[in-house]
């Protein structure tokens, strides 16, 4: 079931349902069927992306990806997708760079940039595929290696939202399976805040992983986006947090929403696997929390981060009371190696916040 058509929540005894209350079980075609660009990026498209006039990197950027996706014209097999097991010719390695990769700082539009891409691609939406860093990584846990070339495989293009290598396994994982899919003629495009020949420093031994982080970099071509927080430029500040009272009688009151204690609902994180925090969401409206103060340890912060993208992804607006959200991650956290996840946690939850205050 999409997300998209999803019942709203239910709740007992009249008070309103809350998301620590929720297992969802997804199944392996749903993560599959759900590789195309959010709701929020549903209608996105070059045009509507709106450069900076102070930063000429981003209409460079516009420039570089309208040419990727014109030279994907015809790239894809001309019988079309075929089985997955049987029947494809194999095409031969193209040389040279085989994807883009556009590296900026949080809110400075990669992802608008990216799920253009992905509608200006001319494959039909079954051969390419969009989805984050997060949910490729879910996908091959839930499919196994080999499927998971089999089945993207016959894509013309594979759009990498949020690319972050965290851990050594994910390095060898990620590297290995797109040095398939580039063998398998697919163009690879990827959004970080990190430049491909860069990742991974600040957060393991990157010495030890060096040849698969440079082969990682071989298939791209960086872009550089520069600019700033487009979801803050020129906005009011965020909205503060609301009194408890004001949080739990909007819970009631608005259809579809959901009430959480913050710390409850952390807890909750640890017992649902991050790829199933988008089904978490499913049917919501708004998300109410109550209580919301700083985020214990890094594990239970980076749980909190799949969530704030999942929300986002939904444009889900987000009313809370406690501790306003930059306080959210300690200072330590923000000059870690996660920093950025952190900042762009940060960034959404404001946006999300902000989308709450103008909603009540």
């Amino acid at each position: 079931m999409s997300h998209r058509n999803a019942p709203p929540p239910t709740s007992h005894e009249g008070e309103p349902p809350a998301l620590s209350a929720r297992s969802p079980q997804v199944p392996a075609d749903r993560l599959v069927a759900e590789l195309v660009p959010p709701p929020r990026f549903d209608a996105v498209r070059f045009d509507t992306y709106v450069p900076d006039p102070n930063q000429p990197s981003q209409r460079l950027a516009i420039k570089a990806l309208e040419e990727f996706a014109d030279s994907l014209d015809g790239a894809g097999r001309s019988e079309g997708r075929r089985g997955l097991f049987r029947g494809r010719a194999r095409k031969a390695r193209p040389t040279g760079p085989r994807g883009v990769y556009l590296d900026g700082g949080f809110g400075v539009g990669k992802t608008h940039l990216l799920a253009s891409l992905w509608h200006a691609a001319p494959a039909p939406p079954e051969r390419k595929a969009f989805g984050t860093f997060v949910e490729l990584t879910n996908l091959v846990g839930a499919l196994g290696f080999q499927q998971t070339v089999r089945t993207l495989a016959g894509h013309q293009l594979l759009c990498i939202d949020e690319f972050e290598l965290d851990d050594p396994g994910d390095t060898v994982l990620i590297s290995s399976l797109l040095s398939r899919l580039v063998d398998e003629g697919v163009a690879l495009a990827a959004t970080s805040n990190t430049l491909p020949g860069k990742l991974g420093e600040g957060r393991f031994a990157a010495a030890d992983f060096l040849r698969e982080i440079q082969g990682l970099a071989a298939h791209f071509r960086p872009l550089r986006v520069d600019g700033e927080d487009y979801r803050h430029r020129g906005l009011p500040e965020a909205p503060p947090p609301r009194p408890r009272e004001a949080v739990v009688e909007a819970a009631r009151s608005t259809p579809g929403a959901t009430l959480d204690d913050f710390g409850t609902l952390l807890d909750h994180l640890a017992r649902v696997h991050p790829s199933r925090y988008g089904a978490l969401c499913d049917g919501v409206s708004t998300v109410c929390l109550t209580g919301v103060g700083p985020v214990p340890d890094q594990t239970t912060a980076l749980r909190l981060v799949v969530l704030a993208d999942r929300l986002y992804d939904r444009e889900i607006p987000v009313l809370a009371s406690g501790a306003p959200f930059d306080e959210l991650f300690s200072e330590e956290m923000r000059r870690g190696g996660y920093r950025k996840k952190y900042f762009r946690a940060i960034s959404r939850l404001t946006a999300l916040a902000r989308d709450a205050g103008r909603a009540s």
